[in-house]
């Protein structure tokens, strides 16, 4: 019972949160003087007989509430519009987009999280050693290392390198698993690594110092006092209460990046919802626009669900209230 009042009440405050985000998406877009939105879609080369056509397919000039009225209804049904530079449905362009951020982001996160979380719990226990010492330089390169500058790196260094000695299977571009696993991971082997490398650093010091005031902790010590070893008090009991705020931080990190990983995608031509999401806002195209903000909005909700949920699992000291 307690679970599922839980799940209702982040539920309805998910949909509030999607209505906030549309609303004010709404408004920033439409809410302007009579003209001015029908000018963009169409160009400044737009006739008034185009504008007035424009304005008439889409409403514009209905009075705002009626406008947001049929902007709700159709996102309700799951209508996203169309794109005005080519007629794509804006559902069909998401399709397509997806699957390419969604393997980003998801072969990114298992790199970073077992490369931070490895470093950053040997590090915990390890205080002070040189292991530590060489761990703190390496995560505060990687945390100086801007991502498009590491990307053109790897792909002068590792990409061109690899095929001019016959390493074809490394590739440029976005290829999908369906249509071979080698080469899906040839496509997205460097992208994952410069995704990886900043969250990697971030993690392994989010990591290691949580894990630290974790081993300082009562319980900690008196699961020594009753003669359990090192290991178990570390993994059983240390590690998963110290992951809390890691898995915190992995529902911010994952939730927003799905909504778009604009310079990896650009860097590597993945042509995924970031690189468009940057096409559309430079060609002003409105509902392409609207439709990435809102799907963005959507994955941060349903992340920070998840993350509480597994805030329960990892430590039995929270309850979902």
């Amino acid at each position: 019972m307690a679970f599922g009042r839980f799940l209702i009440r982040r539920l309805l405050s998910g949909i509030v949160v999607l209505w906030v985000v549309s609303l004010a998406a709404f408004l920033l877009f439409f809410a302007r003087p009579h003209n001015t939105v029908a000018r963009e879609l169409a160009g400044r080369a737009a006739t008034p007989q185009t504008l007035q056509l424009v304005n008439k397919e889409l409403g514009l000039n209905d009075p705002i509430t009626v406008q947001y009225g049929h902007f709700l209804d159709r996102l309700v049904h799951g209508d996203l519009g169309y794109s005005f530079l080519d007629g794509e449905s804006v559902n069909t362009i998401i399709a397509q987009d997806l699957p390419r951020t969604a393997s980003l982001v998801a072969g990114a996160m298992v790199l970073w999280l077992v490369v931070g979380l490895g470093v950053g719990i040997l590090s915990a226990t390890r205080a002070r050693s040189l292991f530590d010492r060489l761990a703190t330089i390496g995560v505060l390169g990687g945390i100086s290392m801007p991502t498009f500058v590491l990307g053109q790196l790897l792909l002068i260094g590792v990409f061109l390198q690899l095929n001019r000695h016959g390493f074809t299977w490394v590739q440029n571009g976005y290829e999908g698993p369906s249509q071979s696993i080698i080469g899906w991971a040839g496509h997205m082997i460097l992208p994952w690594i410069t995704l990886a490398t900043v969250s990697a650093a971030v993690y392994s010091r989010l990591s290691r110092g949580s894990l630290l005031d974790t081993l300082g902790e009562d319980y900690i010590r008196t699961a020594r006092s009753k003669g359990l070893s090192e290991r178990r008090v570390v993994f059983k009991h240390a590690v998963r209460a110290a992951l809390t705020p890691v898995v915190s931080q992995l529902g911010i990190d994952v939730g927003t990046l799905l909504g778009g990983v604009v310079v990896t995608e650009s860097v590597f031509s993945i042509g995924g919802i970031g690189q468009d999401s940057v096409q559309a806002i430079v060609q002003g195209n409105l509902p392409v626009i609207i439709g990435f903000v809102l799907l963005a909005a959507l994955f941060v909700v349903v992340a920070n669900l998840i993350v509480d949920i597994v805030y329960s699992l990892l430590d039995p000291r929270v309850r979902l209230v």
